[in-house]
């Protein structure tokens, strides 16, 4: 996999690629980087597919950047687009790499060939509630002052199936330890979930891009409610909602599907 840095707005961003054909661009959530959208799977690339991802900035090996708004988040993306020279791509991103895309297909809808929004979690409104936001400060607040295990402490037990409980904490405390400047991913956590990539589902609307809402059952992932995947799918015309089966291990955890899941949708686009 081939590595470049992008410079944009002073930050440099650490992009990757690999592979040939219509593009797919990745982004991972908050806290992640890019390795952690199809947890590595390089079936995409494998199956036809040149594969752009990226650090955010902040995450991974990308540098600390003075704004964590979605509207910078975006720009990252035009950027990274500009510098790669893709005019049209398939965008698949997670979480707050899901909102970053859905804002940037709003700003650009000509360069977006088709979405893959995996496991939404904004929904309007609930950026003020303040018991939400204490919780994320407090995840911030232990990773300024006592690194990964000050984070897991804040973390404590996720409320999530014994059989799995384990699995959670060790991804966790994995993707935590691979970024280069874990102070401005905390800046990063009192920023980015107070921030809105839209004002209102109605916006979602004006995507006329194919897409597909990837949601994950609560009993697994209660932090990205499957009833706000839901309401994006609903939202969003051309939009096909997925899962796994209830009581399965959820789909956005599986690289191998979740890569079969983008290519299917890269099948009704024609990207460039």
């Amino acid at each position: 996999m081939g590595k470049r840095t992008v410079e944009h707005d002073g930050v440099a961003l650490a992009v990757f690629e690999e592979g040939d054909g219509p593009v797919v661009v990745l982004l991972h959530g908050l806290t992640a980087t890019h390795r952690y959208v199809v947890m590595g799977s390089n079936a995409l690339p494998r199956g036809g597919f040149r594969v752009i991802a990226y650090d955010a900035r902040a995450h991974g090996a990308s540098s600390p950047a003075p704004d964590y708004s979605y509207a910078a988040l975006a720009g990252d993306l035009t950027a990274v687009l500009d510098a790669l020279e893709v005019d049209r791509a398939i965008l698949a991103g997670a979480s707050m790499g899901a909102h970053t895309l859905l804002r940037f297909a709003l700003e650009a809808p000509e360069r977006v060939a088709g979405v893959v929004a995996i496991t939404p979690a904004f929904m309007p409104g609930a950026v003020d509630d303040p018991g939400r936001m204490a919780r994320w400060h407090a995840l911030a607040d232990g990773l300024r002052s006592g690194g990964v295990e000050g984070f897991m402490a804040a973390y404590g037990d996720p409320p999530v199936p014994a059989s799995v409980r384990d699995t959670v904490l060790k991804v966790v405390r994995q993707r935590l330890s691979k970024h280069e400047h874990p102070e401005a991913v905390a800046d990063a956590l009192d920023v980015v979930p107070a921030t809105q990539p839209f004002e209102s589902l109605d916006e979602l609307s004006a995507i006329a891009a194919p897409a597909t809402i990837v949601a994950s059952r609560d009993e697994f992932d209660p932090e990205h409610a499957y009833d706000v995947g839901a309401a994006y799918a609903e939202a969003i015309p051309r939009a096909r909602l997925v899962s796994e089966e209830p009581g399965r291990s959820p789909l956005a955890w599986q690289g191998g599907q979740l890569s079969k899941v983008i290519a299917a949708l890269a099948s009704e686009a024609a990207p460039a």
